[in-house]
């Protein structure tokens, strides 16, 4: 709550919004869009390079008139090149009120926790400015805490971004739509846990005939069990650990298989690219 209301406070200087996201539906927040969406409005998807090719999001969302995105708009591109173009052709086309005056691009980037807004703000900094970055990134949901000041990544057009806090909806609408988040690293994994978030992972890859994770793990065959799946990991990857345990002759020292180490092992992979590539949406 505190993120949005610092967001509404911003949004009177900004021009335009760019909203991160990893996955087209489950990766948006709607309160963004009805609290902010009186701005021109770009959708930046990134990780296409793990998005399933055959799987190109069709009719996701409206765009800046209100119509339904076409296939033609979801295209992969290097977005880093696009944005600053996309953002300066918008505002020009775009009432501006109170900034009419004003030559300057403020730019509010916007989305749920953990999907690159800082590292967008730093690449487009690198590209046009040849600076390096200047705000900080992690692999981790949280990293950004408030709204911070302006970064300026343009000289022509003069485009300054403003990096927020990624905001998750207070109720998600599903317990699907908060395990795809959590996959996608929105939602830290302990609140869920790596076990749960395994099982709804093989379930997805089996539901998608996506079977990388059987050459991957030396299995024989596609797997309905994510204990026996985990069971292969574990060897395969060498995740064990030693624990005691105490007989009648006192206490005995026992390799076994680390479960939850092989279950993290499995998410990891995934969000490598490691098992193929895979839509969540």
């Amino acid at each position: 709550a505190a993120g949005l209301r610092q967001m509404r406070l911003a949004l009177r200087r900004a021009d335009c919004l760019v909203e991160r996201s990893h996955i087209p539906l489950s990766g948006r927040n709607p309160a963004l869009q009805e609290a902010l969406g009186i701005r021109p409005h770009v959708l930046v998807l990134n990780k296409m390079d793990l998005a399933d090719p055959r799987r190109q999001p069709v009719s996701a969302g409206t765009g800046p008139g209100g119509g339904q995105l076409s296939q033609a708009e979801w295209q992969p591109c290097p977005c880093s090149l696009q944005v600053v173009p996309m953002v300066a052709k918008l505002v020009a086309d775009s009432p501006r009120y109170h900034r009419a005056e004003s030559s300057e691009h403020n730019i509010l980037v916007i989305g749920v926790p953990n999907v690159g807004k800082s590292s967008l703000i730093n690449s487009l900094r690198r590209l046009h400015l040849k600076k390096g970055k200047a705000t900080a990134v992690g692999g981790e949901p949280g990293i950004t805490k408030a709204v911070l000041s302006r970064i300026q990544v343009c000289e022509q057009p003069l485009m300054y971004l403003v990096d927020t806090p990624g905001v998750l909806p207070p109720r998600l609408g599903d317990v699907e739509t908060g395990m795809k988040l959590t996959l996608c690293g929105a939602i830290h994994d302990h609140l869920v846990g790596e076990d749960v978030m395994a099982d709804y992972l093989l379930f997805t890859l089996n539901k998608q005939q996506q079977f990388g994770y059987v050459q991957r793990y030396g299995l024989g065959q596609p797997c309905d069990h994510i204990e026996a799946l985990l069971k292969h990991v574990a060897l395969s990857q060498g995740r064990t650990q030693r624990v005691k345990v105490l007989t009648g002759t006192g206490n005995v020292n026992m390799m076994m298989l680390n479960y939850p180490a092989a279950a993290y092992e499995f998410l990891r992979d995934f969000r490598a690219g490691r098992l193929g590539r895979v839509t969540l949406n």
